[in-house]
């Protein structure tokens, strides 16, 4: 009976993967870490502020531009 290389190669392929496999494991992996405590609302007011100004500012410049005959 003649054995054929393919047999050969694909029983040493399961024999590797199988031994690769079958190792310790590592260590779990460390969990989340926790957020920043950081302010979530810092700076809201100055925001608020800013786009108070630019809708006016806009507002204005619309108002501006449509009493100006064309």
């Amino acid at each position: 009976m003649r054995i054929v290389p393919n047999k050969i190669l694909s029983g040493f392929a399961m024999l590797t993967t199988s031994i690769a496999f079958a190792g310790p494991t590592g260590p779990p992996p460390p969990g989340v870490p926790p957020p920043p405590g950081l302010p979530v609302d810092g700076g809201i007011v100055l925001l608020l502020i800013a786009a108070l100004s630019y809708g006016l500012y806009k507002v204005y410049q619309f108002k501006k531009n449509k009493k100006t005959p064309a």
